[in-house]
């Protein structure tokens, strides 16, 4: 029976790497994102390879968006193997300006959109004995002064699977996390174009810099972290739970 799997932010960069990648390895998908028109996009890429795809079109950070989004999977495909949750941009910036709703806004969909769609889907993972991937990042274990919001929540995040990994045991759920680096995603791009334009070089030499003051090896592929969930989610990565995978470059220094 092929697996039926729910991608969140899957309509672009990693969230999409990582849905046509576990298309590709054989699952139903189903898509979930804001964006309508990339969501489609994405899920008739899947269908033209020869891959079962819905696209949901929701608001995670609405409360009601997650039962909604479980109730599609399951009506599409019978049942859900597999959360990966993904969505959830937050805003950079200096502490002091960084407002209330800037903060909520990170926490409404990064964290709480987590903790709802995987409340959601937890009857349905029980019954299959599937398994969670959280998508936080880097800043959740080393922090910096531009990501008070995005390394608040991804440490939040990073909790959230080690209990939920006690109670998988318990359900036969596996759950583990992933903090990618620095990935060349549209907004990775955004962010090379301002060093390019600090330094006054070109975006090659901007890459230099960057990694030089980031201290990293490389800049990630959406690709490389879609391998990484792919590989967790084999009967090689089996073996994984309550794991915290650190794909960085080397960007994280701590223990």
């Amino acid at each position: 029976m092929k697996k039926t799997a729910i991608v969140t932010g899957s309509n672009r960069g990693i969230g999409r790497a990582i849905a046509l990648r576990l298309a590709a390895d054989g699952a139903n998908v189903v898509l979930c994102a804001r964006d309508t028109l990339l969501l489609e996009s994405t899920a008739d890429e899947i269908r033209a390879a020869g891959g079962s795809a819905r696209a949901v079109p929701l608001d995670l950070r609405q409360p009601e968006s997650a039962a909604a989004l479980v109730d599609a999977a399951v009506e599409t495909f019978g049942g859900i193997d597999i959360v990966v949750n993904n969505a959830g941009a937050t805003r950079r910036g200096d502490f002091e300006t960084l407002t209330d709703e800037d903060w909520t806004d990170g926490y409404a969909l990064k964290l709480f959109g987590a903790v709802r769609l995987t409340r959601a889907a937890w009857p349905h993972l029980r019954a299959r004995r599937g398994a969670v991937v959280h998508i936080a990042g880097s800043g959740g274990r080393t922090p910096g002064p531009q990501f008070t919001i995005g390394g608040s929540v991804n440490a939040a995040l990073l909790s959230l699977t080690k209990a939920l990994a006690d109670l998988g045991l318990r359900d036969g759920i596996q759950v583990n996390a992933v903090n990618p680096g620095p990935v060349r995603t549209a907004r990775f791009e955004t962010r090379l174009a301002r060093v390019a334009s600090e330094h006054g070089v070109d975006t090659a030499r901007a890459m230099e810099i960057f990694l030089r003051e980031e201290k990293i090896t490389k800049v990630g592929e959406p690709e490389d972290i879609a391998g990484l969930v792919a590989f967790i989610l084999s009967d090689h990565g089996r073996l994984l739970h309550g794991s915290i995978i650190d794909a960085d470059g080397g960007a994280t220094k701590t223990l």
